[in-house]
């Protein structure tokens, strides 16, 4: 793939990740975030329908009495000004004027930006929905996560389908590799991306479908990422024994050690996705240093997950369930 194309492939994810909304944590006065103590929960502040918990709503009321409280100060100090005031007042959240979960709607709230309306309000009504009928929101999670996938199957069937035949053709793009190693002239470089295309042709290869499912699952996982957080009901539900909400350091801090599952299974199932996923039209010295970056990054998901509710967690693993069965019947198909 030449440097422009990757170049563009790049400008698109940002462009995606830059378009999408993001998730707002509740501050009190002294700009500290507040948390669900029993849980370890970070409460947002833009949640998109009223919790049914007595205690949770109660500290969203409180922390809004105490911001309240300090605007009047400021503005009684003439720190703010009354338009500044007003603005600032209107936009504190009042979980009382909000719908109640089991009726929420994608219109509930009315506009809120693209990303908000399109993506995470579809997401968090499915996700309402599935809840009602499987009784359960953590099943709802891996419903939703695996209706998703299925609606992406053939594209990402074909994504991995195309890793698959780029290993195939891995010993001929090596040889290639080594013909143009010291070459670096218009001419040499011209010939050498010709003969490649050629292999890539016998191959039945498209270099570009590789990258598809990349920039589709992107703002997914995201508006996904913020529906869950967003949607309160669904933290306070339980799957199996694990609390919805709780995270995993949570959990091991209160005496709960059976929590430490959570990020085994993460480390677990994000280690088979990324092996059946590596090696694609790679060196030797490439599928080194790939090798070391994927270690470094299932490090750094199983170090995240001590800190992400259980709700994440199960999305996780089941996404990255999927993605291993699907590539191992890529395989066997390829067989």
């Amino acid at each position: 793939m030449k440097k422009n194309s990757k170049f563009k492939i790049v400008f698109l994810v940002l462009l995606l990740i830059i378009m999408t909304g993001c998730t707002k944590q509740l501050r009190d006065v002294n700009g500290k975030i507040v948390k669900n103590e029993v849980t370890g929960q970070t409460l947002p502040s833009n949640i998109l329908c009223k919790p049914t918990d007595k205690d949770i709503i109660k500290l969203y009321e409180t922390t809004r009495e105490k911001q309240i409280k300090s605007l009047d100060k400021k503005l009684k100090n003439d720190d703010i000004t009354k338009s500044e005031y007003n603005k600032k007042k209107k936009a504190l959240l009042d979980v009382n004027k909000l719908v109640a979960c089991k009726n929420f709607k994608v219109s509930s709230g009315g506009y809120e930006g693209l990303w908000t309306t399109f993506f995470v309000k579809p997401l968090t009504w499915v996700l309402i929905q599935l809840g009602q009928l499987l009784k359960n929101y953590g099943l709802a999670v891996i419903a939703a996560t695996l209706l998703i996938r299925l609606i992406l199957f053939p594209v990402t069937r074909k994504a991995a389908k195309q890793s698959e035949l780029m290993k195939l053709a891995q010993e001929d793009l090596s040889k290639i590799e080594k013909k143009y190693k010291n070459k670096n002239d218009q001419e040499s470089m011209a010939m050498k991306s010709q003969e490649m295309m050629a292999i890539y042709k016998k191959h039945g290869i498209n270099p570009m479908s590789g990258c598809l499912f990349g920039i589709i699952q992107v703002p997914l996982f995201l508006a996904f990422y913020e529906a869950l957080y967003r949607l309160p009901v669904l933290f306070e539900d339980k799957f199996l024994i694990f609390n919805m909400a709780t995270t995993p350091i949570s959990g091991m801090s209160s005496g709960n050690y059976i929590y430490i599952i959570l990020p085994i299974l993460v480390g677990v199932a994000t280690y088979f996705s990324f092996k059946l996923n590596s090696g694609a039209n790679m060196g030797v010295d490439q599928a080194k240093q790939m090798k070391t970056m994927m270690n470094i990054m299932m490090i750094l998901i199983v170090f995240t997950s001590f800190s992400m509710s259980t709700a994440i967690i199960i999305y996780w693993i089941t996404n990255s369930s999927f993605t291993i069965v699907q590539n191992l019947l890529v395989k066997r198909s390829k067989k």
